[in-house]
């Protein structure tokens, strides 16, 4: 992945555009990351992949629900803050 500075970014923006088509690009500030561009069929393909996601966890939760593989939620966040104190 290239990266540009946000200033690069700024200044050589239609460039920086065109790059995207390519690959996604990151934008650094000071040094740090702190965006990426890319392009709109990668980013509908991400949005596709974390709907397909959501989907399979709202499917597997139902079965769950169906098949009595459930947890008491006093139960369950009280396991949780047990497992943190040690």
């Amino acid at each position: 992945m290239q990266t540009l500075t946000a200033n690069e970014a700024k200044t050589q923006f239609g460039d920086m555009l065109l790059k995207a088509q390519r690959e996604p690009v990151q934008i650094s500030r000071n040094g740090k990351p702190v965006a990426v561009v890319v392009s709109i069929e990668d980013y509908q393909h991400m949005e596709a992949l974390k709907l397909q996601l959501l989907q399979e966890k709202i499917h597997r939760a139902r079965h769950d629900i169906a098949v009595g593989n459930t947890v008491d939620g006093d139960t369950f966040f009280a396991e949780l803050l047990d497992s943190n104190k040690g």
